[in-house]
């Protein structure tokens, strides 16, 4: 047993530097400029490159240009800053760049809290940038997950060669837990696939739908085309109905081909329970004391926690709502997640427990606005 006293901004960059990233751009922004600090101090001492950019889309930008050349990128930033990356996650989508974005919430909108926690981007970081596509967002509840997540968010990244948000709060970058390192979850993160060789290289080359292209740097023996606009196997730009339908296809496919791998939840059924809560983010902490406080008193209420926000593991919600008459999804924001448990559970009632004032929901307003006192099965 190794116990520490870290806070998750920590947590994070042990997680980024374990898989393997090499690369991190990023502008001051509160509450996220805690990992710009430590990726400048830690990164140096591997081979990394740090950098601290004259704002948020030369950040990202080069991130990109990085991550094309073979580097392993990280960036970070808040609220207002993941609205100036909006394009160039556009860029990274079109362009199948392997990129890890560090979301750090904070009460919007605009300037809104800067010191004030909250969870407001859960829809915006689905659909941060035009077209519609599914974004991959992860959300830790705690020390231990900001880290287990964090490797997850790469492997994701370098696998399907796609943008991954890791939307993290206030709270959790910045909250101090003794925790033990040694038994931190975590993944291992693959290489991209490489170009094998042999026929003419085609950037975006794939056969089924939900294959990944191979990848060569930009920069090697043979010419990489990169483009922002709807291309061919070349990427050069094309119009051809029959084409982009199947470029555009397939960038969703590829994420949907995975799904096994993208539905991280942990589910805790207890027996003759007749409420669920589905909970994310810090909000699931207070949620966890929640049900534990009323299962003490004799009640009976199960918890899903779900780590994978976004694509919505419908068929595991499902699974556990089976036989359940109520569900309660606690939130910092105004409900935002539960317009889509709603969508996935029609015919259920649905209780939303929502804080929108800054402070953390305490496990006692959960368990009054959710009626968990009488959860008795």
């Amino acid at each position: 047993m190794a116990r520490e006293y870290i806070d998750g901004t920590e947590a994070i960059v042990r997680g980024a530097l374990h898989a393997g990233c090499d690369f991190f751009a990023g502008y001051p922004i509160t509450p996220s400029s805690g990992v710009l600090v430590r990726m400048m101090r830690e990164l140096p001492k591997i081979g990394g490159m740090a950098v601290q950019g004259e704002d948020e889309i030369a950040s990202i930008g080069m991130c990109i240009a990085a991550s094309m050349t073979g580097r392993r990128p990280l960036t970070a930033t808040s609220g207002p800053g993941i609205s100036l990356y909006s394009e160039n996650l556009g860029l990274a989508i079109m362009g199948e760049v392997p990129l890890v974005i560090i979301n750090v919430q904070r009460l919007g909108p605009a300037t809104g809290g800067a010191t004030t926690g909250a969870e407001g981007d859960v829809q915006f970081v689905q659909w941060v940038t035009s077209g519609g596509l599914p974004m991959v967002v992860l959300s830790p509840t705690d020390v231990a997950t900001s880290y287990w997540l964090t490797t997850v968010a790469f492997r994701l990244a370098e696998k399907l060669r796609i943008p991954v948000i890791l939307n993290t709060s206030k709270d959790l970058v910045q909250t101090m837990e003794t925790v033990d390192v040694s038994a931190w979850r975590k993944v291992e993160v693959e290489p991209r696939k490489a170009y094998a060789g042999g026929a003419p290289y085609l950037p975006y080359r794939f056969d089924e739908l939900g294959d990944v292209p191979e990848f060569l740097p930009v920069g090697a023996e043979h010419q990489v085309r990169f483009t922002t606009s709807m291309h061919d196997e070349k990427g050069n730009l094309t119009k051809k109905p029959a084409k982009v339908d199947r470029t555009f296809r397939h960038l969703q496919q590829k994420i949907l081909a995975c799904q096994d791998e993208l539905v991280l939840v942990d589910r805790d059924h207890q027996d003759g329970a007749l409420t669920l809560v589905v909970a994310s983010g810090v909000s699931a902490r207070s949620a966890r004391a929640a049900v534990d406080r009323v299962r003490s008193d004799g009640g009976k209420v199960s918890i899903l926690t779900v780590y994978s926000v976004w694509p919505v593991p419908e068929q595991a919600i499902r699974n556990a709502a089976e036989g359940m008459s109520r569900i309660v999804v606690p939130e910092m924001n105004v409900g935002l997640y539960r317009r889509e448990i709603e969508r996935v559970l029609p015919g259920l009632e649905v209780i939303g427990v929502n804080r929108v004032d800054g402070e953390v929901l305490t496990p006692g307003e959960i368990i009054r606005t959710g009626r968990l006192g009488g959860a008795i099965g």
